[in-house]
């Protein structure tokens, strides 16, 4: 019977696996930081392949330090960083382009255009948020509109949009 359960955090600056018993208590830990990038004022990237390395980083460091084999575990939950989104190629698990994290604020002429056009909270009851630059669909509009061949991978179906959790569970899967 497995007796643990992993909890994978990645978070805005570093990513962490932590093991707990059934009692709650924590077994093991191990966390690593990701580089951030400043490509132009306003504007926050990951390296998703960064995250993907240091996930599995992770989780090898704080399995290994417990002495524990991946049946041990019961099971394995995800927090992320949220509305950091990725775009990545669905045959090769490559990202089109860095991640583009939650704190960014490229999309903001398209927040304000949306939100005139059709108010702030046009999208809230789908969603659950209001139109921001925190908002995951413009960022991948964004991607799809000024990463070259994108656009077209997208209409024809090779490329899979998602937050960072999405792309920890494509990868791990």
């Amino acid at each position: 019977m497995a007796d643990y359960i992993g909890a994978v955090d990645q978070g805005t600056t570093s990513s962490r696996f932590i093991i707990f018993n059934r009692a709650g208590e924590v077994v093991s830990i191990a966390q690593q930081e990701h580089e951030q990038i400043y490509p132009k004022p306003g504007w926050v990237e990951h390296n998703p392949e960064e995250i993907w390395r240091r996930t599995e980083s992770v989780i090898s460091s704080a399995m290994g330090a417990a002495r524990l084999k991946p049946s041990d575990l019961a099971a394995i939950g995800i927090t992320n960083q949220r509305e950091t989104t990725v775009v990545w190629n669905k045959k090769t698990g490559k990202p089109v382009y860095n991640a583009i994290v939650w704190q960014d604020t490229r999309v903001a002429d398209d927040v304000a255009e949306f939100s005139k056009l059709r108010g702030q909270d046009r999208y809230r009851a789908k969603t659950g948020l209001p139109l921001s630059c925190y908002f995951s669909a413009l960022k991948i509009r964004w991607i799809l509109n000024n990463v070259p061949g994108i656009h077209e991978q997208a209409e024809s179906g090779q490329v899979l949009c998602g937050t960072i959790d999405s792309f920890l569970i494509w990868k791990f899967t």
